[in-house]
């Protein structure tokens, strides 16, 4: 698809070497929420390492639009062919369509492939581009005949305008490790000494654990991470798939291409017992506004709390020694409130062309909506950290 006007033009591009990566990224760093997963880097390393390609089912479609010379904005769009990698699950939905005849895929869907990260998505240089991003992933779904069109963990501004434009809003949550903005803590002896007495016990026996079975940490930052490293930590993560019968999302030329051209957006963690790896846990950094994402763990040996040390405990000594604001520790899991991570509220946008079954999602996310509302306040009634 390619449509203009006197004062646009629009382009689809299948081939992400097409888009510009310094005029993408420039347009990136004006939106609120701007995250690294939103780089140009990262999304064209998932389609050349052959993580998110149309043969796995992410067939790209990213949308463009120039005034003149100047890109105004642009979003990453996929054709998708299944529901995995996505984290914001239709599924009941594809079922639905498959039981009365009609077909749910090809749908197209605005995401990071496999990065549940909430941020922008519609990248665009004012209110008015964005609308016009919006205006053309309609056009789009339409002139292939396409079920649908979703927008995932956008931002507020994104979710506000999707939803004046008619699209229909979900909600759901994650939990995330704030840092105290008056007082920031002083190590993580100061964060434990906030929580409740009983969390603050679990905590230390967890920790306790893990030293006693003889495991000790190394943190490598950016260019200190060598290629051995990254195999290893590749094979961990392979681990973590084969224990739950999958297969990993991501290649091993993928962390190459991070390695080459972001590096100083990692940061992996190395547990070793009597000198030998045993496992790691890789942490993606956004060093210019101090926030740090959970990413991928694994482990060549079974030990007892070693995860909870790997991807919570030693992140947040390095946070807070860093003073980093925030910690977002991925998709669900409610047990993450005991090690102080808090519910946060996250947003995607929805748009089906069939009426009847447009109506009937619309129903039916009013009263998940609903739901949602209840089960966040409900958690926050269970706050981990002592009345202050």
């Amino acid at each position: 698809m390619k449509t203009s006007s006197a004062d646009y033009v629009i382009r689809v591009h299948s081939d992400l070497q097409e888009l510009p990566l310094d005029a993408w990224n420039a347009l990136l760093a004006e939106q609120a929420q701007a995250t690294p997963f939103m780089r140009l880097e990262y999304l064209q390393a998932l389609q050349q390492s052959g993580s998110a390609t149309a043969a796995t089912g992410w067939q790209a479609q990213f949308l463009s639009v120039w005034q003149g010379e100047r890109l105004i904005a642009a979003c990453p769009a996929y054709l998708k062919s299944h529901s995995y990698g996505e984290y914001v699950f239709d599924w009941a939905w594809a079922d639905a369509y498959q039981r009365h005849g009609l077909d749910y895929y090809p749908k197209l869907l605005v995401a990071v492939p496999f990065t549940p990260v909430p941020g922008a998505r519609l990248l665009a240089a004012d209110g008015a581009a964005r609308q016009l991003l919006l205006d053309a992933l309609l056009t789009l779904a339409r002139q292939q005949s396409l079920s649908s069109a979703h927008i995932l963990f956008a931002n507020e501004a994104e979710q506000s305008a999707a939803s004046a434009a008619g699209w229909m809003a979900r909600s759901g949550v994650q939990f995330h490790w704030s840092n105290r903005g008056d007082r920031p803590y002083r190590d993580f002896e100061d964060f434990l000494a906030s929580l409740q007495r009983e969390k603050r016990k679990k905590i230390q026996q967890e920790e306790r654990k893990v030293r006693e079975a003889g495991v000790s940490f190394e943190a490598r930052q950016g260019t200190e991470i060598q290629e051995a490293d990254w195999d290893f930590f590749y094979r961990c993560y392979q681990l973590t798939y084969r224990a739950h019968h999958s297969r990993p999302y991501l290649t091993r030329d993928f962390f190459r291409l991070m390695a080459q051209r972001m590096p100083e957006h990692w940061l992996l963690f190395i547990a070793r017992r009597e000198g030998q790896a045993v496992a790691a846990s890789l942490i993606a950094l956004d060093p210019k506004q101090h926030v740090a994402f959970g990413r991928y763990w694994g482990a060549a040996e079974a030990i007892s709390c070693l995860h909870f040390e790997a991807c919570y405990y030693q992140p947040l000594r390095w946070c807070i020694a860093r003073g980093y604001q925030r910690f977002e520790g991925g998709a669900q899991g409610e047990h993450k409130m005991a090690r102080g991570l808090m519910p946060v509220s996250t947003g995607s946008s929805h748009w089906l062309a069939h009426p009847d079954f447009s109506q009937a999602v619309a129903e039916f996310l009013g009263r998940e909506g609903q739901a949602m509302h209840a089960y966040v306040n409900e958690l926050e009634l269970h706050q981990p950290f002592k009345p202050s």
